[in-house]
């Protein structure tokens, strides 16, 4: 027996159904109703009439109960919802385990954000037409949150963008990845489970992109939120209405630099683990690797022999590593492009071959020359590529060579190196002798040119989704 959700929008009516499979085998995991034009128009006016009834605004104390109790309730049913993110997106259960405990530490980090708050005093009196006068700033939530999120997180990146928005006291809705929307559904379920009112957070799975367009760019949208593919994210924000604010998260390479004194006993289950994790599903996976000439073969040798180890397989068991990809199309693409790399150069250190319709072996590729499609792109699979150089100068402008850019990382023992590296390589983010995939939820993490727009991570998505608003007093006796 399946489970079905319902259209997470009240008064709305469903327009149909959608099957979710399980990538690992294609087994129908549950049936979600999708909305159209109406429930999109219905979902709008709530969240809109929400926002503008000021008088009845959720106060900040009733916000962190809600958070509070969510936390709690989700802690509860952890195990449960780690399976239910294995089985949905693919991702190994002890991987999928350690989404959920971000998940709830999310949720946690949006209440101390919340409770630490504060605006800050102007500076007034500072000249003859200051005087008199004391000025102050204080935060407003920025108006409706429209969040459209992916597969390959399915919990936390739903937290990530539902969270802020409600510890900012925005009416949000989500539209999740077509591929994954059962922990988001479960997450809306949850909140509302904790006492937050159904028309704060509501859920809808789109029956097209029509649809899910006309959601993102109404009016009434005072902050849109996106997660995916850098065409669809760039294409939405074009067509934005004026004054809708957004912020982007896109793709990259995430290049990484291993000099020839690197410690590659230390980088080696570091680069493997970043470059396989989810069959390398991850926005910043180590997928492209430039390594000095001296140590290159060995470090694409020693990396391989680590992949080889690793268990592919059935999600949901706890001893498997890497898991399917999200769709059989997908696996069909990243052999393809193996295959290219392969027939125009490169060598294949081990993997490349399909298991199934779903996995693909975990594949190290030596060499591949510029011209491959893999060379190009960012992979989204279970591939490292590793590069030889002979000057770090020629791997940095390698590695900076494409239009993507987000975080990128450099193995040394060195100092000098990895300032130089640091200072000289494109990224929001440098990680010295720590793999390109690391991330705690409080800090910065934000795509640059092609890669994103704007900066996530829980504190500054809260920031973004409020606006600033200042009081000034003019009395005689100041």
């Amino acid at each position: 027996m399946t489970d079905h959700f319902s259209l997470l929008v009240p008064g709305a009516v469903a327009d149909g159904n959608i099957e979710v499979t399980a990538p690992y085998d294609c087994s129908v995991i549950a049936t979600v109703e999708t909305g159209g034009s109406d429930a999109v128009e219905t979902a709008l006016q709530t969240a809109a009439a929400l926002y503008h009834d000021r008088k009845n605004w959720l106060t900040a104390e009733q916000r962190i109960q809600v958070l509070d109790r969510t936390a709690d309730i989700m802690q509860a049913r952890f195990d449960e919802l780690a399976v239910e993110a294995a089985r949905e997106g693919g991702k190994p259960l002890v991987d999928s385990r350690v989404e959920v405990s971000r998940a709830i530490d999310g949720i946690k980090n949006c209440i101390e954000v919340l409770r630490t708050a504060h605006g800050e005093e102007i500076p007034m009196q500072k000249n003859a037409a200051s005087m008199n006068r004391l000025a102050f700033t204080t935060h407003e939530p920025i108006g409706v949150v429209v969040a459209v999120s992916a597969f390959n997180h399915p919990l936390n990146l739903a937290v990530h963008q539902v969270g802020p928005a409600i510890a900012a006291g925005c009416p949000v809705i989500i539209k999740p990845a077509g591929d994954t929307p059962l922990s988001c559904f479960r997450l809306i379920g949850i909140l509302r489970e904790a006492g937050l009112p159904a028309a704060w957070c509501q859920g809808i799975a789109t029956s097209s992109l029509d649809v899910a367009t006309q959601l993102v760019t109404d009016r009434r949208v005072g902050f849109f939120s996106f997660i995916g593919s850098a065409g669809v994210g760039w294409m939405l924000r074009s067509k934005l209405a004026p004054g809708t604010r957004c912020a982007l998260e896109h793709g990259g390479v995430a290049p990484v630099i291993v000099a020839e004194d690197a410690d590659l006993d230390d980088a080696v289950p570091l680069l493997a683990k970043a470059g396989f994790y989810h069959a390398g599903q991850v926005c910043v996976s180590v997928q492209r690797i430039y390594a000095h000439a001296s140590i290159a073969r060995e470090l694409a040798e020693r990396i391989a022999a680590t992949g080889t180890r690793m268990k592919i397989g059935d999600p949901t068991l706890p001893d498997t590593d890497i898991g399917p990809l999200i769709r059989h199309a997908e696996t069909d693409r990243v052999d393809e492009w193996v295959q290219d790399a392969v027939n125009k150069g490169a060598e294949l250190i081990c993997g490349g071959s399909k298991l199934s319709d779903s996995m693909y072996e975990a594949t190290v590729l030596f060499n591949a020359p510029d011209d491959a499609i893999i060379s190009r792109n960012e992979v989204f699979g279970p591939v490292i590529q590793v590069y030889s150089y002979d000057d770090i100068d020629q791997a940095i402008t390698r590695a900076n060579a494409l239009d993507v850019s987000f975080q990128a990382a450099v193995f040394s023992r060195n100092i000098d190196t990895c300032m130089y590296a640091f200072k000289h390589l494109d990224g929001s983010a440098i990680m010295i002798n720590d793999h390109t995939a690391f991330r705690v939820d409080w800090m910065p993490f934000a795509g640059l040119k092609h890669s994103g727009h704007a900066v996530g991570g829980i504190p500054y998505t809260f920031k973004d989704m409020q606006v600033e608003k200042m009081m000034l007093i003019r009395s005689p006796s100041l």
